[in-house]
């Protein structure tokens, strides 16, 4: 059996399965993105959840593991050459369990390229600029009478949604006929602008037909409806 006690996190959230992967998430894009991986991969998994009401993301035990702060995180209890390996950062743990199980990321330097160039694009473009649309039109800076900066990060991802619905001409996922970790990185953010933060007219969702086409297919997956709910919230 494992011996994960070298982590201070495990002290927090003590693993019940020691030899499963170890994920430290709560169901939002970024934490959906691991918990869709798993998923879809098979990979045994232990999902713990850290919980933001209560400011779990600032505590000693997971600063040990993230010192970001930030989840998702994951402890793999079988990492490279046997031993325990501490990961975070949704894209890095993405690429990470690709390689570890060889699905969803080509194994062809060129397409493993492409594919990277756009998990690339989700983190650096679609998290952060959908995210702070969540910001301005579902949360407190809606209150803001200077529509200004809304109306800036609204531009910004109505463009960013432009580049997505030009690139799925023609194809059924962002890397062709193949599902690949860059759907899996940007459509729980996509499925979140357009459910979650109820912004589909804002960015003008009924003139991106591909997106539309691709987001309602993501959402259909067996592992997305799983997914969305790992870890489960407390009633």
């Amino acid at each position: 059996m494992a011996d994960l006690s070298a982590f201070p996190i495990t002290r927090k959230w003590p693993a019940q399965h020691p030899d499963r992967l170890q994920l430290y998430s709560l169901n939002t894009p970024n934490g959906i993105k691991v918990s869709l991986m798993l998923e879809e991969t098979g990979l045994p998994y232990e999902p713990q959840l850290v919980r933001f009401d209560k400011d779990d993301q600032n505590s000693p035990e997971f600063l040990s593991l993230n010192p970001n702060n930030k989840i998702p995180a994951i402890i793999d209890p079988d990492g490279p050459g046997r031993k325990p390996l501490a990961l975070w950062e949704s894209g890095a743990i993405l690429v990470y369990l690709a390689e570890k199980t060889g699905k969803f990321l080509s194994a062809d330097p060129a397409l493993r390229y492409e594919t990277l160039q756009w998990v690339m694009f989700q983190m650096g473009g679609i998290g952060p600029m959908f995210g702070q649309v969540g910001f301005f039109h579902k949360f407190a800076g809606k209150d803001y009478e200077d529509k200004r900066p809304r109306d800036r990060y609204v531009a910004e991802s109505k463009r960013l949604l432009k580049v997505l619905d030009t690139r799925l001409r023609g194809r059924q996922w962002i890397m062709g006929d193949d599902y690949s970790i860059a759907d899996i990185a940007t459509f729980p953010w996509v499925r979140n602008l357009l459910g979650f933060y109820d912004a589909g007219d804002l960015v003008g969702i009924r003139d991106l037909p591909e997106v539309s086409r691709v987001v309602e297919a993501f959402n259909a997956r067996p592992a997305v409806q799983r997914a969305v709910d790992i870890p489960k919230r407390p009633d």
